[in-house]
């Protein structure tokens, strides 16, 4: 079976450690090539193929579609560029891996997806949260009433100053000068589409598509400072959402300026015969499949199906898993559960959510998607 030749676009924070330092290792050369990497920044695209051993660096992303080598691409850009840059690729016949999220909005979202069903065009949207054993695990406990009667969830993030100190950040070369100004700024900044994003993966992944939002927003900081230099911050970073999950079932959502009530990436649930808080069922430890080598770990990434050996020594392990679910669909013929469907549900809602706060009324949800079984 031919080997699945990858275009990385971007060579920034997450195209070099989700993508290019994963790749290029040895143990997944017999699935995939490393054909292309594009990057606007001068010399960053050659510099990283010449680290990484990726046969052309491009200078513009254009070149990268045109070259025969490349059969799927991986978007590692800011996400103000993922439609039209999925869009491209899909019209160019090439099979898609979007970080998340994939588009800002959700008549993006559903344009891509058409485009790539009537081109027969694979599309895997990141983040993978239903591939973890303690997500599927969770969601069964609940259809089966751990809890009782379930009565609320909550999730979130708080973005800081987490992109700043970044290792890729801090050199001088330009594969360790990365700006991260991009997340502060309109469309696709934020916290809420950077990192709330996998929480409200797992929180619907768990409980099912919402019905209805409503909540607050607004932009904290109005200027960053990054090594000396400020910059303009127009992008929301203080939003409070609440979910309607239907049968007067709710959700607190949060991507706030600073602090965090709950586990990244893992909500909380409570109902009227306790509580579940990160992997603790009424302070007790849920058993879930692989969990004592994740706890030996620290971290579930170890139980991913393709994070083995040296791909569990680097960091963003959860975005190579989500590439390599594209490589096994596109050569292999497997969906993958990390679908489309359900990141455009995740998209509207935090769209919806910025329109209710703008305002002042809930509004409701239109898409929906398919959750994978519980485990």
């Amino acid at each position: 079976m031919a080997r699945l030749g990858i275009g990385v676009v971007g060579a920034g924070s997450i195209g070099i450690r989700g993508a290019l330092e994963h790749l290029w290792l040895p143990d997944v050369q017999d699935r995939i090539s490393l054909a292309a990497v594009c990057d606007p920044v001068p010399g960053r695209a050659q510099a990283a193929a010449e680290k990484y051993g990726v046969a052309r660096a491009c200078e513009t992303y254009d070149a990268l579609l045109a070259d025969p080598a490349v059969d799927a691409v991986t978007l590692g850009s800011p996400i103000g560029l993922h439609y039209d840059q999925g869009l491209a690729a899909i019209r160019a016949g090439k099979h898609v891996h979007f970080n998340k999220t994939m588009t800002t909005t959700c008549a993006e979202a559903t344009h891509l997806i058409e485009e790539a069903a009537a081109r027969d065009v694979r599309l895997v949207a990141s983040p993978g949260q239903m591939l973890r054993p303690l997500n599927r695990r969770l969601r069964r406990m609940l259809q089966e009433g751990a809890l009782g009667r379930l009565a609320w969830a909550a999730t979130g993030a708080g973005f800081g100053a987490y992109h700043e100190h970044e290792g890729v950040r801090q050199g001088e070369d330009v594969l360790s000068n990365i700006n991260p100004a991009w997340y502060w700024r309109s469309p696709g900044g934020g916290p809420m589409y950077d990192m709330t994003v996998y929480g409200l993966h797992s929180l619907t992944g768990i409980l099912g598509p919402a019905k209805a939002v409503t909540g607050m927003s607004g932009i904290g900081l109005t200027e960053r400072e990054y090594r000396g230099e400020t910059y303009r911050c127009d992008a929301h970073d203080n939003t409070f959402l609440t979910l309607d999950f239907g049968d007067r079932v709710f959700a607190f959502v949060y991507g706030a300026l600073a602090g965090t009530l709950t586990p990244f990436g893992q909500p909380c649930f409570f109902g009227t015969a306790g509580q579940i808080i990160g992997k603790e069922l009424n302070g007790q430890p849920i058993d879930y499949p692989g969990k004592p080598e994740a706890d030996a770990a620290g971290h579930d990434n170890v139980l991913l199906p393709h994070v083995v050996g040296q791909h569990r020594e680097l960091g963003e392990s959860h975005v190579f898993e989500d590439i390599m679910q594209l490589v096994d669909w596109v050569r292999e013929g497997v969906p993958s559960i990390c679908t489309a469907e359900h990141a455009r549900h995740v998209i509207e809602i935090i769209e919806a959510g910025y329109l209710a706060a703008e305002t002042g009324q809930t509004q409701a949800l239109t898409t929906t998607f398919e959750p994978v079984e519980g485990a």
